[in-house]
């Protein structure tokens, strides 16, 4: 872990206040992070000190003996909420290659070990400060307890599911029990294939629990012409969501925004990003909740400011703008945001944001994107088309 320049007065502050997080046994070549920052760990890591108190998130991957091909294992993270001057405690388990933070319930072994800390001292890597604020910025609306409510019941967010099959079938008796393809004849087919192969579901208490997102728009008994309009404005779907997960404090719903994006950027978990597209869609297709919800919108263009600026421009081209879903996302929002009703500041703050994007990215949101005609390419001399 390098050294860090940092400002002598924000040294002192942390080394006085600052969390330090105290890994033990931690495999040399582990790759190990903590919030935007990760490194490879070396033979005489022991932690990381100086942590700014809040929530952070610790993710790391482990990686097998150059014996056995040195591959590097799917990353697994967890959010922890870090007082001042805290001491916690993790062994690295090599059988279930993950960290057992129950030595921090130990307060004997906490005392000995915070008693020594001197001597620790020079085997810690300070907190990577130059990332602090861009941290904060990704995740100022995610409480700790947000994050608590959404992270798997195991605590661990992994960037692969933990799948099990849905049936224990070990035998062609038991497939043939349940009217199942046997699994001992040759395969006639790619279906045939697909159709043997067990059906798989989520290991309890591994899942994110994101709040349901509805699939019906629309309110129980809705008329054809309710019903078109709560397709076109989700208001009344995006208003189900907040009574039903956000009750007490709507705004949470950003803190789950933000907590979606940082498992799919910094996590590699790719539901989070599934999801992150489905809450922004939602959030930005709900007309009515904009000019209700002036606070909501207002913080929802914060939250993205800070995410957009995050993702490599190029990356957009491979996955956030699959079948234009960003730019026809926020279309929409724009041209909400620009209706009768809206305040004049979230109006403003739209048209300064719509600016920023077109000049950044330069996406043209004015475009009509339902009106694309077809790309007409031009064949090489001599090829054709059957």
């Amino acid at each position: 872990m390098a050294s860090v320049n940092m400002d002598p007065d924000v040294a002192r502050r942390l080394f006085e206040e600052g969390a330090t997080l105290v890994l033990l046994g931690v495999p040399q070549g582990t790759e190990l992070g903590i919030d935007y920052k990760s490194w490879q760990v070396g033979p005489r890591f022991r932690g990381v000190k100086m942590i700014p108190p809040g929530l952070h998130f610790l993710h790391y991957c482990s990686v097998s003996p150059p014996s056995c091909g040195g591959g590097i294992g799917p990353k697994t993270g967890l959010f922890l909420s870090l007082k001042p001057r805290e001491l916690l405690l993790a062994k690295w388990d090599p059988k279930e290659e993950d960290f057992d933070f129950s030595a921090s319930q130990n307060e004997e072994e906490v005392s000995r070990i915070r008693a020594n800390l001197q001597d620790l001292d020079p085997f810690l890597g300070p907190y990577p400060y130059e990332v602090m604020r861009k941290w904060v910025s990704l995740t100022d609306r995610l409480s700790q307890e947000v994050a608590s409510d959404l992270q798997p019941l195991s605590g661990r967010v992994c960037a692969f599911s933990d799948v099990i099959p849905e049936l224990q079938l070990k035998h062609t008796k038991d497939r043939l029990e349940q009217n199942l393809p046997r699994n001992d004849m040759a395969c006639q087919s790619m279906k045939e294939g697909l159709d043997k192969l067990p059906k798989m579901k989520t290991r309890e208490g591994t899942e994110l629990r994101f709040s349901h997102i509805p699939r019906q728009t629309y309110p129980p008994g809705a008329t054809p012409a309710q019903i078109t309009q709560c397709s076109l404005d989700l208001s009344y779907a995006l208003e189900t969501l907040l009574e039903k997960h956000h009750k007490l404090q709507p705004l949470n719903v950003l803190g789950e925004l933000q907590f979606a994006f940082v498992c799919f950027l910094i996590g590699n978990v790719y539901d989070g990003f599934e999801h992150w597209k489905r809450l922004l869609a939602l959030l930005c297709r709900s007309e009515e909740a904009m000019r209700n919800r002036k606070d909501l919108y207002l913080g929802l263009i914060a939250v993205l400011y800070h995410q957009l600026g995050e993702i490599p421009p190029d990356f957009f081209v491979d996955i956030v703008s699959q079948n234009n879903f960003l730019t026809s996302t926020l279309q929409d929002f724009f041209q909400f945001a620009s209706g009768p009703g809206v305040d004049s500041t979230l109006r403003k703050r739209a048209e300064k944001f719509k600016a920023h994007l077109t000049k950044k990215f330069r996406w043209d949101f004015d475009a009509d994107l339902e009106d694309c005609a077809p790309v007409v390419v031009e064949l090489p001399e001599g090829v054709t088309l059957d």
